[in-house]
Order: structure tokens, then sequence, then C-alpha cells
């Protein structure tokens, strides 16, 4: 009697009942796994999500978005025709700069066929900045005159965008009207200062259009 007893007590359990306790520690245990693949996971998903496009540098003008590429040339060089040896050298240096400016050349760059008057104030027009090589030759030439005209009549308050640059001519010499604007003296390191002023003037420009649009 005593030993059918004890085979009772130690009878195995209902199925339904070790079920039961399977099921429910599986759900006890599943939130910390859950919460370790989440932790896990959180660090690469944290760091997907603090990766963000650099904001473009207000003075960065070789940047997609910049209001540099509003206007078709960076520089549109004012000359005669006689000094376009050193025309042709400033365009080279210009455009072989890592900024690779955008220079007009008349000769180069002029429509065959076009009114020279309507490319000239058309190059004016589609140029951030305009130097002004003033020599003998540009002095005596009436259409240089009127392309400096033009600019001055564009760009009225002498922002930075006239460049006059002196080459073989007195002080004395110097068009009336430019008299209110500081100029460049054709020298050694000429090249670079006019560089240098574009490069400065476009830099200006890209903060005064970003903080208009912020």
């Amino acid at each position: 009697m005593a030993g059918w007893f004890k085979r009772l007590l130690h009878k195995r359990k209902p199925r339904s009942v070790e079920n039961g306790l399977n099921t429910s520690h599986s759900a006890s245990s599943s939130p910390s796994s859950s919460s370790a693949e989440s932790s896990s996971s959180s660090p690469s998903t944290s760091l997907i999500r603090s990766i963000r496009p650099s904001p473009m540098l207000p003075s960065d003008i070789t940047a997609s978005g910049s209001a540099r590429w509003a206007k078709t040339y960076d520089v549109c060089i004012c000359h005669s025709e006689v000094d376009l040896e050193v025309v042709e050298e400033l365009v080279s240096y210009l455009e072989g700069q890592p900024e690779s400016f955008r220079c007009f050349l008349q000769l180069r760059d002029a429509a065959p066929g076009s009114a020279v008057g309507t490319e000239l104030c058309d190059a004016v027009q589609n140029s951030h900045c305009w130097v002004m090589l003033i020599t003998p030759g540009f002095l005596q030439d009436p259409w240089c005159k009127y392309q400096m005209h033009q600019a001055l009549a564009e760009a009225p308050m002498a922002n930075g965008r006239t460049i006059p640059v002196l080459k073989d001519v007195d002080r004395k010499d110097y068009p009336r009207e430019l008299r209110n604007l500081y100029y460049i003296y054709m020298k050694e390191n000429s090249f670079r200062q006019i560089r240098d002023t574009v490069v400065r003037y476009l830099q200006d420009l890209c903060r005064s259009s970003m903080s208009t649009t912020e």
C-alpha cells in the first residue's frame, strides 16, 4: 500500500503542465533576448542615423550649390587687341588654378557673326568680375572704353567686381571714371593678386547668398 502511494506521488506530470511551464519560461526569457538584440543593434543604428552630409561652407566657391554658378563666367578680361599676348597668359594662369576660373576672352569666346557691342555687353552681364587691363592701347580703343562704362553701369558701387590693372601707364593717365577704385600695377606677382581678388569677391558672394537664404 505504501509502495503504491509513493509511485502515485512520483507519477510523471501531465504534458499540458510541462508545456505551460516551458511556455512561461520562453515568455519570461523573450524580453531579455529581445532587449539583447535591440542593444546589440542599437549602436549600428545610431551610427547610421548620425551620418549626415556635410553642409556647404559659405565660402566654398567650388560647391555645386554655390552662387558662383549663377553666371556663365567668373572673369571677363577687358583689353585691347594689341595686348592679346599678356591677356592670354593671364587667362591661362586663371583657368589653370585649382578653382578652374571660367574666363571670357573676346577673340576666343565671342560668337562669330554677332555684333561687337552686343557681345561686349553680354560678356559684362554674364561675368562676376571684370579685369580692366589698362594700357596705352586700352586708352586709345573706343571699344575698351565702351566695355568699361558697361561694367561701371552694372556695378556702380565698386564692390570688388571691377579690377583695374595698370601696365605701361602713368598714374596721371589712369581713367577718371576709375579714380575711386584701387588698382593693381602689373609686375611679377600681379597674376596672383588678380586671382586673390577674384576669389575674395566670389567668397563674399557665396557668404551673402547663404545668409539671405537662411
